[in-house]
């Protein structure tokens, strides 16, 4: 059995422009910040420090056209602030395995983002470089991977989340992970609502892309559809054969009758487009709750995901009322609560696929090594060697085969690091295990 005691914490901050502006429906990303959480922890007799880091993406998390950007990012950088003076006592103040520790982190981001009026998902990716920190650390301490710490020998009380599961959570986060995981990811290119193939063509030829996640307008499926068809007759034509699509409309969406609609004039328009088409993601609003929709017959003809809508493990039984095909993972919700969220799938028998933030350096392999071990639709989409290469620099010449994809596949390190990699790269005094 392994506990784990968080001895102390601190967050530091780094700006970053994009590359090229990322544009959802709901505005165009520019600018972001980097936070990066170094957590001490004892575990085992030894103590060890683990890094974990984010992108503060507002714009995702918090789309509130009456706050400025600024004002948002100011916000978050003070709650991470926050998480980091006061993390021993938000993981509970006592030692405990590292994933009760994550899951009472992420409840008390609940709290503490309403406190400071900002949603629950801007709240808990504030939270989630810490959660991803400790994991790290006690990994390091352990001289383990990280995703072992769920099998028996280190398999501990859960208590904030054993009552979803008949065996515990440990036990099912252990049957679902892969025993071994997977040496490689199908790398997916971001298509913006403006990209063609003066910007698809370098990738494809030089990189192999063959994923395109496309980023539709979602206000009229008739263009919608059209604008799939053109993209997948494009990627066609630049690989010389039928490119993997996905589709995210990040809410846009006004109904599921209009997701049912797109879906219909796809197929329509473009029968091996429509095939193409492995899911969609987030349609319609991420309030699931106050304005729910019914997805069974838009799930009769393409999975459809779970997203924004995913903040808490409340969430999950609305899922599967409303008729979600499954849930799109991302690490920036907390490693921890990611790992329930997926096992509880598995169990209710939900698809999942894991999903970006424009992560970079730490984060990017953090979502690599959590693909690597799920059961996905997709493998893992990482775009920020598009949109913040040089937020990778130093992560791509130690890791060039995962920073660098080839032949359309990102290259996972072997062996598998201890802890959540964050030995591999930089900064130069990485962090490492202190036996004490």
């Amino acid at each position: 059995m392994t506990t784990v005691l968080v001895r102390s914490a601190r967050v530091s901050f780094r700006s970053w422009e994009l590359a090229r502006p990322l544009v959802l429906s709901t505005g165009a990303i520019t600018a972001l910040t980097e936070a990066e959480a170094t957590v001490e922890v004892e575990a085992g007799g030894r103590r060890a420090l683990g890094r974990g880091s984010i992108l503060l993406s507002d714009l995702w998390a918090w789309p509130d056209p009456a706050i400025p950007h600024d004002e948002r990012d100011r916000r978050l950088r003070r709650l991470c602030e926050g998480f980091a003076a006061g993390l021993a006592e938000a993981a509970g103040g006592e030692a405990a395995h590292p994933l009760e520790l994550g899951l009472r982190l992420h409840r008390a981001a609940h709290h503490l983002g309403e406190a400071a009026g900002m949603p629950t998902l801007a709240a808990a990716m504030a939270a989630s470089p810490f959660d991803a920190a400790i994991h790290d650390a006690a990994g390091l301490a352990l001289g383990c991977p990280a995703f072992r710490l769920c099998r028996p020998a280190h398999a501990a009380a859960v208590p904030s989340a054993d009552h979803l599961f008949d065996a515990g959570a440990c036990a099912a986060i252990d049957r679902l992970l892969r025993p071994r995981p997977l040496g490689s990811l199908t790398a997916w290119y971001l298509v913006g609502k403006d990209d063609g193939e003066e910007q698809l063509r370098p990738w494809m030829a030089v990189s192999g892309y063959r994923g395109l996640k496309l980023k539709l307008m979602g206000r009229d499926p008739e263009a919608d559809a059209e604008r799939t068809a053109a993209v997948f007759r494009l990627g066609l034509r630049l690989a010389g054969r039928p490119p993997r699509l996905s589709v995210d409309t990040n809410e846009a969406n006004p109904d599921s009758a209009s997701v049912v609609a797109y879906l219909q004039a796809l197929r329509a328009r473009d029968a091996r487009a429509f095939a193409a088409l492995g899911y969609l993601e987030q349609p319609t609003s991420r309030d699931i709750a106050g304005r729910p929709q019914d997805w069974r017959a838009a799930a009769a003809l393409k999975p459809i995901l779970l997203d924004e809508g995913l903040d808490r493990l409340e969430s999950l039984p609305l899922a599967l009322a409303q008729g979600w095909s499954g849930l799109a993972l991302k690490t920036c919700k907390g490693h921890s609560f990611a790992l329930v969220c997926a096992a509880w799938a598995q169990r209710h028998g939900l698809l999942l696929s894991v999903q970006d933030l424009t992560n970079t350096g730490l984060s990017m392999l953090h979502a690599a090594l959590f693909a690597a071990h799920l059961p996905s639709l997709n493998g893992v989409e990482l775009n920020s060697p598009q949109f913040l290469p040089q937020a990778n620099a130093g992560w791509d010449r130690a890791l060039p085969g995962l920073f660098t994809p080839q032949r359309g596949r990102h290259q996972l390190p072997r062996p598998l690091p201890p802890g959540l990699g964050s030995c591999l790269g930089p900064p130069a005094v990485a962090a490492e295990a202190l036996a004490r």
